[in-house]
């Protein structure tokens, strides 16, 4: 089976990862071939890592990357393809062109699916002529080490298909969870007014950074509190979600918080950006509030 993936960011490079170390031939196509040798880099990074741990053999990690080819032509990239993974931005206009491009451009059969975390498949499936064979994948950041595909079945995704997808997503070494096409999904649905209603408690002055995550680090059992997460997701992709979810349902609850629409506005994206809740520009792996809040915190 052939896969190409389209974007070769954090999620795009990490999907190829995944698939090519599982034995599949993957395409990785992307518009600048810099960001392309940027993830070839990852991707061997990260398979030295697990190297290193013992848990693939130098010449599993050989394998791997030769299985790996690399493209800036999007026809050529998908020309062969059983299924196409897109992983661009998140933003509507982009993918709806990319998955018309991706129509005319794979075999009749071949399965279109996306990594989006928040847009309607039903939408992007509507595009296409292909309705029943486009499906969403989201994968979980890190690709590599997060056991969770969501696996979003679009209004008209035939059986067949989400069949073939959830059977895929296990070949991965995946645990793969089914879910219908409403705004946000599950995953994001729960997630995201979660790390709102956090953000609205630093607004609010009810606790500071560092209080907010160690409350619920410890009062929760949650691996990482969520003023941290939402850095590490991106502050503008957590905001793109909010909005998704507000347009979506029309529900007041899903309003992001004005904090987090100003600190996007002004560029703090969190670790991509260097700056969120807390500063990543410091050299070290500890988590040090960012000076506007430690100064909130003084007064």
């Amino acid at each position: 089976m052939n896969i190409a993936v389209i974007g070769s960011g954090t999620m795009g490079n990490g999907i190829a990862h995944v698939f090519a170390q599982n034995g599949f031939s993957v395409s990785l196509i992307d518009i600048s071939q810099d960001s392309l040798t940027r993830a070839l880099g990852t991707i061997a990074k990260n398979l030295d890592r697990m190297v290193a741990k013992g848990t693939v053999t130098e010449e599993q990690k050989q394998e791997t990357l030769q299985r790996i080819s690399t493209h800036t032509n999007l026809q050529q990239g998908v020309r062969e393809a059983d299924l196409v993974v897109e992983a661009a931005t998140e933003n509507v206009d982009i993918k709806l062109d990319l998955f018309r491009q991706l129509d005319a451009s794979t075999k009749p059969g071949c399965i279109l699916a996306s990594n989006t975390s928040s847009i309607s498949i039903t939408k992007i499936a509507s595009v296409t002529q292909r309705p029943d064979k486009v499906i969403g994948m989201h994968f979980m950041n890190p690709v590599p080490v997060m056991k969770l595909v969501e696996v979003i079945r679009g209004y008209s995704t035939s059986d067949e298909v989400t069949t073939q997808i959830l059977d895929l997503s296990r070949q991965l070494g995946k645990i793969p969870a089914e879910a219908n096409d409403y705004p946000g999904f599950v995953a994001n649905r729960i997630l995201m007014p979660m790390i709102n209603e956090a953000i609205f408690s630093l607004f609010e002055g009810v606790a500071g950074v560092e209080e907010i995550d160690t409350i619920m680090k410890l009062g929760m059992a949650h691996p990482m509190g969520p003023l941290q997460l939402a850095d590490f997701i991106g502050l503008d992709v957590c905001l793109s979600i909010l909005r998704v979810l507000h347009d979506g349902f029309g529900n007041p609850k899903y309003a992001p918080c004005p904090l987090l629409v100003n600190m996007v506005q002004a560029g703090h994206k969190g670790v991509k950006s260097g700056q969120g809740f807390y500063s990543y520009n410091h050299g070290t792996k500890d988590l040090v509030v960012a000076d506007t809040f430690k100064k909130r915190q003084a007064l």
